[in-house]
């Protein structure tokens, strides 16, 4: 139950992984933020919504209670296709828990207008040890019908120091993960195109950060 705005204003969560606020100060708009909670943003299975992105790249685990007791599932598992997850109809969620996160992160969205949903959307978490990345997560958000976790593209930035060929071999690795369609937000090709063009924003400050 708790709404977007407490996660925002809450700073031991902000402090064990600052993607959260970043990224949520990007949902919708104030109004909707107040109200709007993030076990609904998680829940629903929406592919347009911003949190399952980032709690994968987080690494995420999700409670679910029911009347046979509680279970956990992978955030990374949660989500089958649009606004289906394994998530039973007797079953809510009760908890998120996740791992504090130190490092680089970063959330980049391009959409329409302000309090719209992404046209593309990519989270990046990163640590960095003797100046080359050591962990990375990536995952980007409305570019198929479930949250896109890319862990290739991750993969191609660790040992390196998030060079353009290291960076262009994530995106590239990204665009094997997603499968956008053309719908009033632009054709495939112009979704393709914003995705990478937010995941190498994203990357470079998430470099930048950590």
């Amino acid at each position: 139950m708790v709404t977007q705005a407490e996660l925002i204003g809450h700073d031991r969560l902000a402090a064990a992984a600052p993607i959260l606020r970043a990224a949520a100060l990007q949902i919708a708009d104030p109004q909707v933020r107040y109200v709007g909670t993030v076990g609904g943003n998680v829940a629903k299975g929406d592919p347009g919504n911003d949190m399952p992105e980032f709690m994968q790249c987080l690494d995420a685990t999700f409670t679910l209670a029911g009347p046979g007791g509680t279970r956990d599932v992978a955030a990374r598992a949660l989500y089958r296709s649009a606004y289906e997850t394994a998530r039973t109809d007797d079953e809510i969620l009760t908890r998120i828990s996740f791992a504090a996160l130190g490092g680089g992160y970063a959330y980049e969205k391009q959409k329409r207008k302000i309090g719209d949903y992404a046209t593309a959307a990519a989270a990046v978490t990163l640590t960095k040890q003797n100046g080359r990345v050591a962990m990375a997560s990536i995952a980007m958000t409305n570019l198929r019908d479930t949250p896109a976790f890319a862990e290739s593209g991750g993969d191609a930035l660790v040992g390196s120091t998030c060079d353009p060929a290291s960076v262009k071999a994530a995106v590239d690795a990204m665009q094997t993960v997603i499968d956008p369609g053309a719908d009033n937000r632009g054709p495939v090709a112009f979704k393709r195109h914003a995705a990478g063009a937010v995941l190498t924003r994203a990357i470079l400050r998430a470099r930048s950060r950590a």
